[in-house]
């Protein structure tokens, strides 16, 4: 199991299918679960997924159209019975609170874990930060408020076995030297190079606008919603949402080492179609259309 991956528990957009659950997405990053727009059928998409509720840290809802977050009131419910011990924190939309308060207490349960709420308003700005990633939030245009999300791991230092080796740096001070930045005149920046860090972009229900260039720019994934293909861009643009060839020009532009598209309209039989008009975009780095149960590695780095 890759520390850092894609799990995609469904992919319709508006109504299930009989092949695509409500949408549901699990980033696993170095131990940590951060769960996406768990839309009706999540939790039963989670246990066929391999998923479990002690995986989760954090749940993260774009905006209140159903089929991006009917499944809270189970997933919730399932983390409480289950008696997960870690902290969970919900991020939302401050504007639907009412929304995430009907879903959270929906039906009679034994409440045994407290649910950390951080909804978000305005433009968004930096939730939160840890030691292995900053997660921050865009707003999109959606007929609704809705949010896109961007995890950013920090920076960091790759040691270079030659140059330790050159001023006789080893075993236990090799430690002390990353730790303390310097060993006697050997400053760390002298033995190592800079190691980018990775960026993970997640963008459903929007029309093409500022927050989503600024999420996507130079993500090493980004998951976006292409509900309509490009004959249909009127409608898309009607309803708030992008098209498989918009998507596939915002990846162009913004540098996107791996493209994953979802968030399909049932409209359309062909899934293929929708690699193909993102590719007549001009993008071309590495691209899934998603499909339910689907496992995508976050790329290695560059």
């Amino acid at each position: 199991m890759s520390g850092r991956e894609l799990v995609v528990l469904g992919t319709a957009s508006q109504v299930p299918t009989r092949h695509r659950n409500h949408n549901g997405y699990l980033l696993r990053w170095d131990g940590q679960g951060i769960l996406f727009d768990p839309g009706e059928g999540t939790q039963r998409q989670m246990l066929r997924a391999g998923v479990a509720a002690h995986d989760l840290n954090r749940i993260c809802v774009t905006h209140f159209h159903g089929d991006h977050s009917l499944g809270v009131a189970g997933v919730i419910q399932r983390i409480n019975l289950d008696r997960v011990p870690h902290e969970i924190t919900a991020h939302f939309p401050r504007s639907g609170q009412k929304f995430f308060d009907r879903l959270r207490y929906a039906t009679a349960y034994r409440e045994t874990v407290q649910i950390g709420q951080a909804p978000l308003a305005g433009e968004g700005g930096v939730l939160a930060t840890t030691p292995g990633y900053r997660l921050e939030a865009r707003r999109l245009s959606h007929p609704v408020e809705s949010y896109g999300y961007l995890l950013v791991e920090p920076d960091g230092r790759r040691l270079l076995p030659e140059l330790l080796a050159a001023h006789g740096i080893k075993g236990p001070d090799v430690g002390r030297l990353q730790r303390e930045g310097s060993l006697g005149a050997v400053t760390l920046d002298e033995v190592s190079e800079l190691r980018r860090g990775q960026r993970f972009a997640f963008v459903m229900d929007t029309r093409l606008c500022e927050g989503v260039h600024a999420l996507a720019y130079d993500c090493d994934m980004l998951v976006i919603e292409s509900t309509f293909l490009d004959e249909d861009q009127q409608l898309a643009a009607d309803h708030g949402h992008l098209t498989a060839g918009q998507a596939g020009a915002v990846a162009r532009d913004a540098g996107v080492r791996h493209l994953v598209l979802t968030h399909f309209s049932q409209r359309y039989s062909d899934p293929d179609e929708f690699e193909r008009q993102a590719r007549a975009a001009g993008y071309e780095g590495e691209l899934t259309v998603a499909h339910d149960l689907l496992r995508v590695p976050v790329p290695k780095r560059r």
